[in-house]
């Protein structure tokens, strides 16, 4: 029997007749077509599109120190209490950046969330992921946390292949560790792990549905993570399930009645589709997106977290009060005092993320930034556009070259053209020196040594 009901997004009223129960089936549904394991995966469609529902207030949250870990040698407490830092300026007083995801089984990690929580931040808040014991819980309680995440996988591949169950039979282990947490006070967040593989309507949306039933008779909010496992999950319009990002996000609001707010995404990059599935999230409907620092975390990575800042920006027209010039000094941080080597070209944290080499690109530069920059790098990242200057660079290149480093072109009200004889000098010399069978760009300490030679009267200018 259908009911209406007031959709407070929509402002208007909806027939409400969907009511899904779990489908037990005697063989697991592995979506074959699809994911046949000797090719690559295929995206299907049925036509079928859902509307855009951009929540009213979305963020971000943060699992460098959990997930983001798992690809690397551990951080130190030190490590983790600069980066938390970090985040915590990088988000700004309104929390953009709302929470931060620990581990909890070491001493060190243990460590690390003592060091966090004596900061009293509001933002991010300190959550963590535990095994589903009650040990665990536990722990969580005893060290104060109030939310933690638990794995409650929901594709047939972990229920018949991993965990020897039926669909009836995880579900009700799964309520029965959230259960668990309930009754310690403690806020559940499920992580709905490989739900790009999952049966949507068998078992997530019955599954998701129960857990929202719990948390209105509990009191006690219970999130969902949505989460894109092997990064398989896609957001073209019309794309079918279990693949579409819309329609898992659509659906659990529309047919699961989960708040936007109690939805998370989850995704991996596997496909290079981790920034733009996790804006089609918040697009479609779930308030907060789970990303790592500079991407980091076992395979392909997570969704960066620097660039999901971007895409906050991009959709809401403001930073509203984040500190976006702190992405730098995280990358800094990150290569300087942790030793991780970050690929050069990699969007806002990678050394050449705003330098060219081609002489085009310069010549551009040096009539007008607008032209090659993507926005005003030197005031929202601190990061000045630069040119790397070896065979291809030409005229342009050096004189962009000798206009960013050279005090007193730097200081001067007109830069130096790259007809300057002193341009045209520089680049003999250099064209000398490529002939002679050199690949590698020039360093800075190398320009200067050639300016300086050739040019001495720009470095004895006041």
């Amino acid at each position: 029997m259908s009911k209406i009901v007031f959709d407070d997004h929509a402002n208007l009223l909806r027939e409400d007749y969907y009511k899904y129960e779990v489908q037990d089936i005697p063989e697991p549904n592995l979506f074959s077509e699809l994911f046949d394991f000797e090719q690559v995966p295929k995206v299907a469609f049925n036509y079928r599109t859902v509307p855009m529902r951009m929540p009213e207030e979305i963020w971000i949250t943060d699992t460098t120190f959990r997930d983001g870990q798992q690809s690397r040698a551990p951080f130190s407490p030190a490590q983790i209490l600069r980066l938390f830092d970090l985040l915590h300026e990088l988000g700004g007083p309104r929390g953009v950046i709302r929470q931060s995801e620990f581990f909890v089984y070491g001493k060190q990690d243990r460590q690390a969330i003592e060091l966090c929580m004596q900061r009293g931040y509001r933002f991010p808040e300190i959550t963590t992921w535990i095994r589903a014991t009650e040990k665990d819980f536990d722990l969580v309680k005893e060290i104060g946390v109030e939310e933690t995440g638990i794995l409650v996988s929901c594709s047939d591949y972990h229920i018949f292949k991993k965990m020897n169950m039926t669909r009836t039979e995880a579900m009700e282990q799964y309520l029965k560790v959230v259960k668990m947490a309930l009754a310690r006070g403690i806020r559940p967040r499920c992580h709905f792990e490989d739900i790009t593989r999952a049966d949507f309507y068998g078992f997530v949306v019955p599954f998701a549905y129960a857990l929202g039933r719990l948390s209105e008779e509990s009191g006690i909010p219970i999130k969902i993570r949505c989460c894109d496992t092997m990064g398989l999950g896609v957001s073209y319009p019309g794309a079918s399930l279990p693949r579409s990002v819309p329609g898992i996000i659509y659906g659990m609001r529309h047919y699961a009645s989960i708040p936007s707010a109690l939805i998370e995404w989850h995704g991996h990059n596997d496909f290079y589709k981790a920034v733009s599935n996790a804006a089609s999230a918040w697009l479609y409907g779930a308030s907060a997106v789970n990303c790592s620092l500079l991407g980091i975390g076992e395979r392909t990575g997570n969704c960066p977290l620097e660039g999901m800042v971007m895409e906050y920006c991009s959709l809401r027209g403001h930073n509203d009060g984040m500190r976006l010039s702190v992405i730098t000094e995280i990358a800094e941080y990150f290569e300087k005092e942790i030793g991780y080597e970050i690929p050069p070209q990699t969007p806002f944290v990678g050394r050449d993320f705003c330098s060219t080499r081609a002489g085009i690109h310069a010549d551009g530069l040096l009539k007008s930034e607008h032209i090659y920059s993507i926005f005003n790098t030197q005031s929202i990242l601190n990061r000045p556009s630069q040119v790397v200057v070896d065979a291809h660079s030409g005229l342009a290149g050096i004189a962009y070259w000798m206009n960013a480093n050279i005090p007193s072109l730097k200081a001067a009200a007109e830069p130096l053209p790259k007809k300057h004889p002193a341009v045209e000098r520089v680049k003999a010399r250099l064209d000398d020196i490529y002939a002679q069978n050199r690949t590698t760009s020039m360093s800075s300490a190398e320009l200067h040594r050639i300016c300086r030679a050739l040019a001495p009267e720009l470095y004895d200018a006041p």
